[in-house]
């Protein structure tokens, strides 16, 4: 049985670890203080004589292949990016969300109208708590879900909030209580590829508090970007700005930065590859894969976001919203745009995963060699 140090030989050790919580969050005796996030988000022992080495938090971590097969099994995926049921762009009806929203504010709106149709009792998101931070949320109102719409471009631990208010992996009475009491049976995770895919893992190991997610809303994802001073000085030299006249930031194809004048910076991934994360490197998962709706800005003209239904869930909850809270896009004067930004989403995931093979292997080499010295 391989415990939280393996993980810490086999992932941290080697920068792997994409800090998504999921171990901390869901260890069997957190509520004892055997693991903790430190003030980078990255799991650590608390108290390591409290670990009861039951290898959870190493079997539901995404860069261990443990449980793959069965993984795929419970979001249904096929290859090559996961399943497809529909590819389409959508916007927010209301204005109030899409001028709040980076894209077309459709991850709000719809967060929004299962709340107010009754379908959730609350939904992990993030919320701004810097001008480049951005941290986890329970919303439990519509406004708290309006008031975390936007783009973030840091490093985000949406799992982390779950399991503070949940229970963890034993499922009794006194674990449940302060989940029942906040009447919290049914929430939505909006997330990155890794988080939705911990949640997965989760799913089938048939581990609590997974069942109370109802809903994953993955979102498109090249990768999560340090903002640090030097990092934010070398930008703002690439794209001659100053962040006092920043707007807005969005990532499509590119990173686009508008300035209050309403002029648009535009730079290429490559030009930002020195900002991205180490772990972030080796993650093979651009579109959300494993999420029952995926969303992000890549194909869609400014103001709409692109959509993609990958469960027969998520197409319900889609469906459920057009006309009410989602306006889609018309195709009329462009019929064949959907296959071209789905063979956008796919050669951006090709792309991404041939960087991750290629960046494993590298690593593989390097402790071969290393064990060979």
């Amino acid at each position: 049985m391989k415990t939280f140090e393996d993980l810490i030989d086999e992932v941290q050790q080697p920068g792997l670890c994409h800090r998504c919580g999921g171990c901390v969050t869901f260890c069997t005796s957190i509520n004892y203080g055997a693991l903790e996030l430190d003030e980078k988000g990255m799991p650590r022992f608390a108290d390591k004589n409290k670990c009861i080495e039951c290898g959870l938090c190493y079997s539901i971590c995404p860069e261990i292949d443990e449980m793959q097969e069965e993984t795929r099994q419970v979001a249904g995926w096929v290859p090559p990016i996961g399943n497809v049921i529909e590819t389409t762009i959508a916007r927010a009806i209301d204005p109030a969300i899409r001028a709040a929203a980076t894209d077309g504010g459709v991850v709000t709106a719809l967060l929004v109208h299962l709340f107010d149709r009754g379908h959730i009792d609350g939904a992990i998101v993030t919320k701004k708590s810097g001008p480049f931070e951005r941290e986890p949320m329970l919303a439990l109102s519509r406004q708290d879900i309006i008031d975390s719409a936007g783009f973030y471009f840091d490093s985000s631990h949406a799992v982390k909030h779950f399991g503070h208010d949940y229970s963890t992996y034993s499922p009794s009475v006194q674990e449940f209580r302060p989940m029942i009491q906040k009447g919290l049976r049914r929430v939505a995770l909006v997330g990155t590829p890794c988080q939705i895919r911990t949640v997965r893992k989760m799913e089938a190991m048939s581990i609590v508090p997974s069942d109370s997610v109802k809903y994953t809303l993955g979102l498109f994802c090249s990768g999560n970007f340090l903002f640090d001073t030097d990092e934010r000085q070398k930008l703002e030299k690439i794209g001659g700005f100053r962040w006092g006249d920043v707007e807005k930031v969005n990532l499509k194809e590119k990173l686009l930065i508008r300035l209050r004048g309403g002029e648009i910076k535009t730079i290429s991934l490559d030009q930002i590859d020195f900002m991205k994360r180490y772990a972030c490197r080796f993650c093979p998962d651009y579109s959300s894969e494993f999420a029952d709706i995926s969303f992000g800005g890549i194909g869609a003209e400014d103001g709409w976001t692109t959509v993609i239904t990958r469960s027969p869930l998520g197409r319900a909850i889609f469906a459920d919203a057009k006309g009410r809270a989602l306006e889609g896009y018309d195709f009329s004067g462009k019929p064949d745009l959907s296959l071209e930004v789905l063979d956008k989403i796919k050669d951006a995931s090709s792309k991404k995963r041939a960087y991750s093979k290629r960046m494993h292997d590298s690593l593989v080499q390097a402790q071969r060699g290393g064990r060979g010295a």
